[in-house]
């Protein structure tokens, strides 16, 4: 009686070797949502939060907007951005595909902990920025690079906010090194418009304001889309 019962049920169950392809297309239909790196993580300090939460507050009326972040750009802006500025001989795709943004690509904590907040009508940026422990330079402090990395990021955006720009300056005089782990506000404004030439000033200051770590200056170009990047 136990054979048979035994045999029969070999006899319904679902061979092993079936199931992962049943899986297999269960999830390849299913629309995979790329992570936004611009949300609180574990990693955050309370400073981090709190200021979070504060520009959150400001964009209620909507005269701040929450820049989303992700690791890798979004398929057809990347397609868009190839397709209009980028001669297609030098490009490999493959290549391109497993791209990261260079400031998202360390473990959460370790590096680049930001969020980044718009003010359109006053054309500003405002960077949180929290420097883990791999972006280290002189012990205890964050890399002079790490810091011109997040200006230039923060400039970038600002830039960006006017069409689609590229570095081609970048000035900053370092006032006082930044402890490791600690939480600045990075403030970028566009000063001034010529042509395709955009101006940008930049802070970065303790969280009450007091400590000035950091100023800068940038000159972005926006992109002719007459005229290839290569």
């Amino acid at each position: 009686m136990l054979r048979s019962c035994a045999t029969r049920l070999r006899a319904l169950a679902v061979p092993p070797a079936r199931r992962p392809r049943a899986v297999w297309r269960l999830f390849s239909s299913e629309k995979v949502i790329p992570k936004d790196y611009g949300l609180p993580n574990p990693s955050w300090s309370k400073d981090l939060r709190l200021l979070f939460d504060q520009f959150m507050k400001k964009c209620e009326d909507g005269s701040w907007k929450r820049l989303p972040s992700y690791r890798q750009n979004p398929t057809q802006t990347l397609k868009d951005f190839q397709t209009r500025f980028v001669d297609p001989r030098f490009m490999n795709e493959e290549q391109v595909s497993k791209a990261q943004q260079f400031s998202r690509s360390l473990e959460e904590g370790l590096g680049f902990e930001y969020v980044m907040f718009y003010n359109k009508v006053e054309k500003k940026m405002v960077c949180l920025f929290q420097g883990g422990l791999h972006l280290q330079g002189v012990p205890g402090f964050v890399h002079g690079g790490a810091i011109a990395t997040i200006i230039d990021v923060t400039t970038g955006k600002c830039a960006i906010a006017e069409g689609i720009a590229m570095t081609a300056n970048l000035n900053i005089d370092y006032k006082k090194p930044i402890p490791l782990c600690s939480v600045v506000v990075v403030t970028s404004q566009l000063s001034k418009t010529e042509g395709r030439k955009l101006f940008i000033s930049c802070t970065v200051q303790s969280v009450d304001e007091k400590t000035l770590y950091t100023q800068a200056t940038a000159l972005f170009i926006k992109l002719d889309p007459d005229k290839r990047l290569t």
